[in-house]
């Protein structure tokens, strides 16, 4: 089991190897002044040559330690953008508001609907649809880690303006509210009713639906995030969703199988992939058939094009899409997701603590500050 120290450490590791690699980087990428900001975010934008009015545009969220435009390379976002005619936009967080890059998913004024974060990313999507005609109707979200945090925060707090997300590695809206309990949530998300989940969702905005359709990415290796965290996103947002059956068994041309719990006309709401034996990253290949992408810091080549995956699930790129077989049995899945009662089981107001204490609570805090991750 990883400690937190070594969790630490590797933060600080790879926020130097970044660094140092992102000062020889050519760039494909065009920094774009946004107004307003109140997130203090970075916006770097890529416009595939002969991309007209109506095109789709993905919003794309690196992890801790990494910037935007090696993250959107790395994961093959960018080739595939020039491939299949779609916009990307990368916000790009700045050091002097987390030292470590990381999004401030744990952090309600930067999670809240109209505040801080979001609110710039928000800003830099609409203000990307008025400079390039882009379809509203396909306007979709993705990050890694922090990344795929922010993308459920995202998700939640903007349901009108995402037509989709995928979650990689992140962990569900509502897991944490400061710093020293995000890093225990990463360990083990608190234990809550699917409802409660869901109610983290319904209470982030006045939207009532339909909801953005949610793909869920996690290795079963990973010891950064744990895959409870991926379990607890499928109960939130199958609850949102108000799906209460159990999901269907797809398959991939190349074999491998997921998760998909499917709308009455067939169409996928959630999905829940389990990469077995990948740890902390985004699953990428980098050679053969489909391959794209570059092994990098958290781009791990385990033979999953995870991206082009993702683009095919919107509709956006062209390919051979996962058949629907039977049910997933019960074995191989997680505990299906319970009817969504309307009533309240918790209070909205009502913080959630880890259920560690406040000893567990102390000891990540000056494991954080003495890494100078944290004032």
């Amino acid at each position: 089991m990883t400690s937190l120290g070594q969790t630490v450490a590797a933060l600080t590791r790879r926020r130097r190897e970044s660094a140092r690699s992102a000062s020889t980087r050519n760039t494909r990428m065009t920094s774009v002044e946004v107004v307003p900001n109140p997130g203090g975010l970075k916006m770097l934008l890529h416009v595939p040559n002969g991309t007209g009015p109506g095109a789709p545009l993905v919003v794309v969220l690196h992890g801790c330690t990494q910037t935007g435009e090696a993250y959107a390379e790395g994961a093959g976002w960018l080739s595939l953008a020039d491939q299949f005619g779609f916009v990307v936009l990368c916000p790009e967080q700045a050091t002097g508001n987390n030292p470590n890059r990381c999004f401030n998913w744990f952090q309600a004024e930067d999670t809240a609907r109209d505040r801080g974060e979001v609110a710039s990313i928000a800003a830099m999507t609409r203000q990307v649809i008025a400079d390039h005609g882009i379809d509203p109707a396909r306007i979709f979200v993705t990050g890694l880690s922090a990344g795929g945090a922010m993308t459920a925060a995202l998700l939640a707090s903007y349901p009108d303006l995402f037509a989709g997300g995928a979650i990689i590695a992140g962990l569900p809206f509502g897991a944490a509210n400061t710093l020293s309990e995000a890093m225990g949530a990463m360990m083990q998300p608190q234990a809550r009713s699917h409802s409660v989940w869901g109610d983290k969702v319904r209470q982030a905005s006045a939207h009532t639906g339909p909801w953005p359709s949610v793909s869920v990415w996690h290795g079963d290796a990973d010891m950064t995030v744990r895959p409870a965290s991926a379990d607890a996103l499928v109960q939130q947002w199958t609850d949102v969703h108000g799906l209460t059956g159990a999901p269907q068994r797809a398959r991939t041309p190349d074999g491998r199988v997921f998760d998909v719990w499917l709308s009455p006309t067939g169409q996928s709401l959630v999905e829940n992939h389990r990469i077995p034996g990948l740890p902390h990253g985004t699953p990428i290949k980098t050679a053969g058939e489909d391959s794209v992408g570059t092994s990098g810091p958290f781009l791990i080549d385990i033979g999953i094009s995870s991206s082009l995956e993702i683009a095919l699930g919107w509709g956006i790129a062209d390919g051979v899409a996962p058949s629907v077989s039977e049910p997933a049995s019960r074995e191989q899945t997680p505990e299906p997701p319970r009817a969504s009662p309307r009533h309240r089981s918790e209070s909205p107001s009502t913080r959630h603590r880890p259920s560690s204490g406040d000893g567990i609570t102390s000891v990540i805090e000056n494991a954080l500050k003495a890494a100078g991750l944290m004032r």
